[in-house]
């Protein structure tokens, strides 16, 4: 299985769907910047997270999984099938 690790910073309730952009961190590291509409609760915005993410890599949701920050705003997303310079790249394009 191949596959990567991207950070995520979340706006919930940020009015859209959307990707903002792909920043590197002080420590150096990729953090993309996203916003969804759901609010923060029941898992609500953690869904639509994987939803978005899913439909701008051209994956299918379930190659997605959050294993980190599922009550934050910083998150952890696996993502299987691709790498992190493959996956960032489809982000910003």
């Amino acid at each position: 299985m191949t596959g990567c690790r991207i950070r995520v910073r979340v706006t919930p309730r940020g009015g859209a769907n959307r990707i903002d952009a792909v920043e590197t961190d002080a420590a150096g590291q990729s953090l993309v910047r996203m916003r969804v509409r759901a609010a923060p609760t029941d898992g609500e915005a953690n869904a639509a997270v994987i939803v978005t993410l899913a439909q701008a890599l051209g994956l299918p949701k379930s190659r997605l999984a959050l294993i980190a920050g599922q009550s934050a705003r910083i998150k952890t997303l696996a993502i299987d099938g691709l790498d992190e310079v493959e996956a960032l790249g489809r982000l910003i394009a």
